[in-house]
């Protein structure tokens, strides 16, 4: 085991939020979209977006030595990368994950105050409103650029009727319908997403394929099963051992027999300390819920088990966030 730490690489990751603050109040600012395609001064820059030319003016050095803008004289310009994917006018925008990312840090300054105390902290609020838009935006915004992955690596073939408990926006059930075109999905989820999962299914042309059921999972299920599939993305890590287990069962008996479980999220190894986001991420759900947590594959594969499912593996999509997916299908009886 090599080294991986010392003085530089310590004060490198105490630091490391001057990064991530520097690019959050960039987009928070919108100056990758006042930029766009064009070369601008500090001044020309603090005007659109109503800001302290001096306060502009190093922000945009920064960002520039960040390599997200480049710089030549007076001028700054957008790099390649800010153009595509933080400019708010271009399709591959991922702001709002970004803008989420800033609405944690206040929690997350408070970490010592959540381990002390074993639950979530009091937190500065932008807004439900606000939260809650940058919340589905930026869940659209992981989930688009890992769903084309995990299509290709979860069959689903002769599957007809998918269950995406938990599913936001939908889309999951949008990049599974595309792949398989006999196949049709019920998102089930609280009724402030339905708004914007019914937008973003029509934008894909599949609102005769997919549709809404609102209600909250650990109280709630939807009607119109037996379903054949039922994806569970990201839904554990917000839950208790309890919670889960029970959502597990209930899932099962919507489901038909042979019929298949995927679980999508942030997976623990067994020793419980890697992957590091897995862990790390353990920490956000301290923050930020009263009994979330990431969980590792021997304890989801329990709770499968004790729920009647059989044949649990592991499928590792190759997502960005090394997220992975546990499946496995429902026994005839609970018992087998």
């Amino acid at each position: 085991m090599t080294e991986k730490w010392d003085v530089g690489s310590l004060i490198g990751t105490s630091s490391a939020y001057w990064r991530g603050c520097t690019l959050q109040a960039a987009v928070r600012l919108g100056i990758f979209t006042v930029l766009g395609g064009r070369s601008l001064s500090a001044r020309a820059v603090a005007a659109a977006i109503g800001a302290d030319v001096r306060g502009t003016g190093y922000l945009l050095n920064a960002l520039a030595g960040m390599e997200l803008l480049s710089k030549c004289g007076d001028l700054y310009r957008n790099s390649e990368v800010a153009a595509r994917l933080l400019n708010e006018d271009e399709p591959g925008y991922i702001g709002h994950i970004i803008l989420h990312h800033h609405h944690l840090v206040d929690g997350w300054a408070q970490l010592d105050a959540a381990v002390r105390s074993g639950g979530p902290v009091e937190q500065r609020s932008y807004g439900a409103e606000t939260e809650r838009r940058s919340f589905l935006l930026g869940m659209f915004n992981l989930a688009s650029g890992a769903a084309p992955l995990v299509v290709k690596a979860v069959s689903l073939a002769g599957r007809k009727r998918l269950l995406d408990l938990g599913g936001g926006p939908g889309t999951y059930a949008i990049h599974f319908c595309r792949a398989n075109p006999e196949l049709q999905a019920v998102v089930f989820d609280r009724p402030t997403t339905e708004s914007f999962m019914k937008r973003t299914v029509e934008s894909f042309g599949l609102s005769h394929r997919i549709t809404f059921a609102a209600g909250d999972f650990n109280r709630d299920f939807p009607a119109g099963g037996p379903f054949d599939v039922a994806w569970l993305s990201h839904v554990l890590h917000s839950n208790g051992p309890e919670q889960c287990a029970a959502l597990i069962r209930k899932t099962r008996e919507a489901l038909v027999p042979g019929g298949l479980i995927l679980i999508h999220d942030f997976v623990l190894d067994d020793t419980m300390d890697e992957p590091e986001f897995a862990a790390l991420f353990a920490l956000n759900m301290l923050i930020n819920t009263t009994h979330g947590r990431t969980y590792s594959r021997a304890e989801i594969a329990a709770m499968l088990a004790s729920a009647g499912f059989s044949a649990p593996h592991c499928i590792d999509p190759g997502t960005p966030n090394q997220s992975l997916v546990l499946a496995a299908t429902r026994n005839e009886n609970p018992e087998e």
